[in-house]
């Protein structure tokens, strides 16, 4: 794909021209410009449809790849170069972080053998739906965001409407209405991946609205835009992310039935250890993770937590990060944590409160 943007770097590209080129679905393709465009080894210069243009440095990247059939000559058999299921590797050891969209580093984790980011793109090349659920903080948003670069995501809550999803009328500036396509339209014309935030958060009647774009058909029906039908895109892809401890999130039989695998996400503690945070926070996580498992308590700090602890302990010091660790914790099991917390640190801790006035 490279040598494609490389061998002609006056013309721009869409992701679909590139695809039918590269023999791989847009979905495919799109995630492997937008790793491209992370390292400057391309420019995108769309975005309705998206296109890619070469920089100066794509031919860097071309380099380390077979040469590749340009646009003007016959249909390119599959490059084997293109980087959709492949996650980047240190001297092909342990995978390199991921940078996600927000700047921040993305550290892959095992999954079936393989790096939790790879094994999800392999699933989106065979077009198999996943759910991720786990307690909030785990890290379920972060591995799709390193997953899929061509990311759309739809924030769902109990306000969600099918116009939220498919689009509605708004009004423009000359006082008329216009039709503006939701992300489920957008992410099935562009050939996107699609994520569904807290999916168990929306009403079942809203999610069955998306229903006929994930089974054969592939096709949805927008009524409120004259009945238009929209057909999917090669690269269209669902994934949701669901938390089972959150008030109000119900995963119906008819949400489970659409995704083939459900994939369990728990707190990267050995990571939180890696990367610095306090020894005996990360114990102290450890040990209330384990009773949360008891059913001692119903909440235990993740790896979120544990980052803000230390970014707190940094600046107001452990004592206040111990504190605010303390009072974090819902009521009911607020003594508890903060008997653990004392027993880790030797000496009292309460939750972080304004003292006396000086």
């Amino acid at each position: 794909m490279a040598g494609i943007l490389a061998a002609q770097p006056s013309m721009s590209f869409t992701v679909t021209e590139l695809a039918n080129q590269l023999g791989h679905s847009g979905g495919a393709v799109g995630n492997a410009l937008e790793t491209l465009l992370a390292r400057g080894q391309a420019a995108r210069i769309g975005n309705q449809p998206r296109t890619y243009r070469a920089t100066a440095t794509t031919t860097v990247a071309a380099a380390h790849g077979p040469a590749t059939t340009p646009p003007s000559q016959s249909r390119a058999t599959p490059n084997p170069a293109l980087p959709t299921t492949a996650t980047p590797s240190a001297s092909r050891g342990r995978p390199v972080p991921i940078m996600r969209p927000n700047g921040q580093r993305y550290h892959p984790r095992a999954l079936a053998n393989l790096p939790d980011v790879e094994a999800l793109r392999r699933l989106r090349e065979a077009n198999v739906p996943v759910l991720l659920y786990g307690p909030p903080g785990t890290g379920k948003t972060s591995l799709i965001e390193a997953a899929f670069g061509d990311l759309i995501t739809v924030a769902g809550d109990g306000d969600t409407t099918v116009g939220d999803l498919i689009g509605e009328y708004t009004q423009n500036a000359s006082g008329g209405y216009e039709f503006n396509y939701g992300p489920l339209v957008t992410a099935m014309q562009e050939g996107r991946a699609l994520l569904l935030d807290d999916a168990t958060l929306i009403s079942p009647k809203v999610l069955a609205a998306l229903y006929p774009a994930m089974d054969g058909r592939r096709q949805i029906q927008v009524k409120a835009h004259k009945g238009e039908t929209i057909t999917a895109d090669d690269g269209f892809y669902v994934i949701a992310g669901h938390n089972p401890g959150v008030h109000g999130a119900i995963l119906t039989e008819a949400l489970a039935s659409r995704f083939s695998v459900q994939i369990q996400v728990g707190s990267d503690y050995d990571l939180a250890a890696a990367l610095k945070i306090n020894g005996t926070a990360v114990r102290i996580a450890r040990n209330i993770a384990t009773r949360q498992q008891t059913g001692e308590v119903g909440w235990a700090p993740q790896l979120r937590e544990l980052i803000a602890f230390q970014k707190i302990a940094d600046v107001l010091g452990p004592e206040a990060a111990f504190a605010n660790l303390v009072g974090i914790a819902p009521v009911e099991d607020r003594d508890t944590i903060a008997e653990i917390v004392t027993k880790a640190t030797g000496k009292p801790v309460t939750a972080l409160a304004l003292g006396r006035q000086l």
